[in-house]
């Protein structure tokens, strides 16, 4: 993997310098710069752009939230990992709906951080247990809302989709799933590709959430 540029939004100046000091320790991270609140990270941003920033949610001038929205919708390639104390499943789950990568809590193992970094890299998106929990709950309360057991989508994915959408629910790269179904890299980037574009996402995050919603994954 080539290094990776991160950019840390807090408003908390110890924690971001702590988080500053971790993050540059990381081995595939070439590069750390540093933002108070949303505004300044834009400005960062027009500089250079990151390839990962870590995104607190409440900050002065421009909260994560209105930040991530801003990023998303400009630099769609750019990876954003949520960090929050809080860890409302709601809150979450619109979240992963505006297109955020990955979720993780404040007091994360320096080890988790890493992993997310890398994983967001690699799959689009980092999936651990407040992520999956927050799906399943959006999901249930789709279901509830449509009055039916599971959530019904006017799109059709064909089976092959469905395979790969299965196996990117379980983190394997694309690399991986092409090795496993004897498919070249270049395809699965492929038919990923058309199954946003089918289902109307954003990103990887967008397709597992529409798994979890129809039941595909549970």
């Amino acid at each position: 993997m080539s290094q990776i540029k991160v950019y840390i939004a807090d408003d908390q100046t110890l924690f971001r310098k702590g988080m500053g000091r971790l993050v540059r320790s990381f081995p595939n991270v070439s590069e750390v710069r540093e933002a108070s609140n949303g505004k300044e990270l834009l400005d960062l941003i027009k500089e250079e752009e990151p390839d990962v920033i870590l995104m607190d949610l409440e900050m002065p001038v421009m909260d994560g939230i209105e930040a991530t929205e801003k990023v998303i919708n400009r630099y769609p390639h750019i990876k954003i990992v949520v960090l929050s104390m809080h860890d409302t499943q709601q809150h979450i789950f619109y979240l992963m709906e505006l297109g955020a990568h990955a979720f993780l809590l404040k007091n994360a193992e320096p080890e988790e951080v890493q992993e997310a970094i890398l994983a967001v890299m690699k799959n689009d998106f980092y999936q651990n247990e407040i992520v999956v929990n927050a799906l399943r709950k959006g999901a249930m309360d789709k279901k509830k809302a449509e009055g039916r057991p599971v959530f019904q989508s006017n799109v059709t994915l064909t089976d092959r989709e469905t395979e790969i959408l299965l196996l990117i629910c379980r983190e394997l790269t694309m690399k991986e799933i092409g090795e496993k179904l004897s498919l070249s890299e270049k395809t699965i980037h492929n038919h990923r590709a058309r199954m946003m574009d089918k289902l109307g996402v954003r990103n990887t995050v967008g397709l597992v959430k529409f798994a979890y919603d129809t039941g595909l994954m549970e």
